[in-house]
């Protein structure tokens, strides 16, 4: 794709640091807790497809521990988990160069079940990676998420800012990914509050667990109050290999998972997430 923004294109990437409008942060997770009851009936989905071994294998050396309470009120429920789970954290980042508090970037792969968080590095300026966490729970099948009610979790480029995180969630803590995107406008796709969130259950969304959320969370929140100004959320149907697309030649999904490889591809070679926009004439994703 040029490198040139395209001309009528809408930007998916936010304006510059000084001039970022953040997505607003909506009270709920999509799967809403009805009034009569604590947590709403979910569709549980592991894993779609067996895969071989990722690159990365899980990295969850916290996760066994017990989370902190959800009955504490939001702010006090993530200052009480960022103290439970940052010791380790830093521990963890210093054995790998990088530091707490620093710029984060966030992939998610549905047919294998994982999150990934990368940590960009002082001296290279480059993202490198963190950690990678299993997901709990999600619903739907490969594809993207067309319709409210769909079940489906999005596949495509987002991001999150300040006011997009959760620490009150139903959902122990959690941020809103900002689906629908300008992609998904675009396209005249419709839905809502679609979170990375704690807890075993999801209805679009990714449950991570509590535990595990705890440290999403936290390396998220912290370098968001460190100043950047919003994070990544990369959103793909499966690891966007060459053999494993290829797999998808007949698939009704092909040409716009091709189109999600060229942005998984450049964030590949370079370990700077992409910026990405939505041409209106060709309704495709472009990146720079």
């Amino acid at each position: 794709m040029p490198e040139e923004r395209a001309v009528n294109s809408e930007p998916l990437s936010p304006p510059p640091a000084e001039a970022a409008i953040e997505p607003q942060a909506p009270a709920a997770p999509e799967e809403r807790t009805p009034a009569s009851q604590e947590r709403p009936e979910a569709v549980l989905v592991k894993p779609m497809l067996p895969e071989p071994a990722p690159a990365h294998p899980p990295q969850n050396p916290t996760s066994a521990e017990q989370a902190v309470s959800s009955d504490l009120p939001g702010p006090e429920r993530a200052k009480a988990a960022a103290e439970r789970v940052r010791p380790a954290l830093e521990k963890a980042l210093a054995d790998k160069g990088l530091h707490f508090g620093d710029p984060v970037f966030l992939r998610a792969f549905k047919e294998e079940g994982q999150v990934e968080l990368w940590v960009r590095n002082r001296g290279t300026k480059k993202y490198e990676h963190f950690r990678t966490w299993d997901v709990a729970a999600q619903s739907g099948k490969p594809g993207p998420k067309l319709a409210e009610g769909d079940g489906q979790v999005p596949e495509g480029f987002y991001f999150v800012g300040p006011t997009a995180m959760k620490p009150d969630s139903t959902f122990h803590l959690a941020f809103n990914i900002g689906y629908p995107n300008a992609y998904d406008q675009h396209h005249g796709r419709t839905g809502s509050f679609i979170m990375i969130h704690g807890n075993c259950v999801s209805i679009g969304c990714l449950a991570m667990t509590d535990p595990k959320i705890e440290e999403i969370y936290t390396l998220c929140d912290a370098a968001l109050k460190n100043g950047q100004p919003y994070f990544r959320v990369n959103l793909f149907p499966f690891r966007m290999t060459d053999e494993r697309l290829a797999r998808e030649a007949y698939n009704p999904w092909f040409d716009f998972w091709t189109n999600l490889k060229e942005g998984y591809d450049r964030f590949e070679h370079s370990h700077v997430p992409p910026e990405a926009e939505v041409n209106e004439k060709s309704g495709r994703y472009e990146f720079k």
